[in-house]
């Protein structure tokens, strides 16, 4: 007969469930645009693909973002999907108190979608639509153009640390 799993007392204390979160790996993102000539942007860790018909992914932002509110209402995003190396960029983008632009290479799109060089994967897109999710957002974007390449390992965020991914023979 199977033991029983004990789990942990309702309700969920916070840094436990940031603890356990933690054990799922996930790629890093960057959302940014161009803002009245101003590149913003956010780092993302809570990308996911959501459907090929049409085309879209979502993201999580936190309410507590300042940058959202800028992001939401410009015509077109770009999506970074980040590469293996791209740790410092990525911690850029992530920062609360300076350029976050400084060090990071991009380019713009025509429609004002700004693309990290380097990246493994570049998905031009607009918001589809939001929902509510506790003290984030949801946000669906359709893609409306892409570019990828495989060959670029992805950057791994797992643990609170970043991580390199590793071909295992099968």
């Amino acid at each position: 007969m199977a033991s029983q799993l004990s789990i942990g007392p309702l309700p969920v204390d916070q840094a436990e469930l940031r603890r356990a979160y933690s054990c799922f790996p996930s790629g890093v993102t960057a959302v940014c645009a161009l803002d009245d000539e101003e590149p913003v942007g956010i780092a993302a860790s809570s990308f996911t693909s959501v459907s090929i018909t049409p085309p879209l992914v979502s993201v999580c932002v936190a309410h507590s973002s300042t940058t959202w509110p800028r992001l939401r209402q410009l015509p077109r995003l770009g999506v970074s999907v980040l590469a293996d190396g791209q740790e410092a960029l990525c911690r850029s983008l992530a920062a609360k108190d300076r350029d976050r632009f400084a060090d990071v290479p991009w380019e713009p799109s025509e429609d004002g979608a700004i693309f990290v060089r380097g990246a493994a994967a570049w998905l031009d897109c607009s918001v589809h639509s939001e929902l509510p999710a506790g003290d984030h957002d949801i946000v669906l974007l359709q893609i409306h153009r892409l570019t990828a390449d495989p060959r670029n390992e992805p950057l791994v965020f797992h643990s609170s640390r970043f991580r390199r991914l590793i071909a295992l023979e099968s």
